[in-house]
């Protein structure tokens, strides 16, 4: 990659990177042209070329900023340092929100990116991810407090079945024409109220 990328203006950088969200978002890695991430940008194909040497570069840097990106807005919003695990959810749910509104596209590249079957990039996306899930998360999870829960609980299973839950709702959201990060937070807060009452211990319990 061209450092020169990174002298442009931050409206510039945002503009590809959204073009590039928005592009690859919609297809797979094969059957997504780099002149159509040009064209949303504003740019033409060579000056693409010009920061990135070719496809798999743009796009594995797209993948990159998404990590780095979100690695730092739940960080910002402190959702590591939680010994509660549904306050750490809901955190993590906010952080994701305030990432929409910058990158609205970013959700749904990830999602696409993650289960990206084409050998030229597959491997070096489950490396990267690999490396992200063993850094801030995993540990967050040693800090949760046990006895908050029902007795008789895996907790790394709850957690589980609750990440996978609100993956699944986030999927659905993103594939909506528009999403409404409002009512977003709304279902996301009543669901946390859900497992609340399914898994915390009660008052006679």
């Amino acid at each position: 990659m061209n450092d020169k990328f990174f002298t442009l203006p931050e409206e510039r950088q945002q503009a590809v990177i959204n073009a590039g969200y928005r592009v690859f978002s919609q297809n797979t890695y094969k059957k997504c042209p780099v002149g159509e991430v040009a064209k949303e940008a504003g740019i033409s194909k060579s000056l693409l070329f010009y920061y990135f040497r070719n496809k798999k570069e743009l796009y594995l840097f797209l993948w990159e900023n998404c990590v780095k990106i979100t690695v730092e807005c739940m960080n910002a919003y402190r959702c590591y340092e939680q010994t509660d695990l549904f306050e750490m959810l809901l955190r993590g749910m906010q952080a994701k929100i305030h990432i929409m509104h910058k990158y609205p596209d970013a959700g749904l590249f990830a999602i696409k990116a993650f289960y990206e079957k084409d050998p030229d990039v597959a491997a070096d996306i489950q490396k990267s991810y690999n490396r992200f899930k063993n850094t801030d998360a995993k540990d967050a999870l040693a800090k949760l407090d046990p006895h908050q829960f029902r007795e008789g609980l895996d907790i790394q299973m709850v957690y589980r079945e609750m990440y996978l839950a609100s993956e699944g709702y986030l999927w659905e959201m993103l594939r909506l024409p528009y999403i409404n990060t409002e009512q977003l937070e709304q279902d996301f807060t009543k669901m946390i109220g859900f497992w609340k009452q399914v898994f915390l211990k009660t008052s006679d319990s």
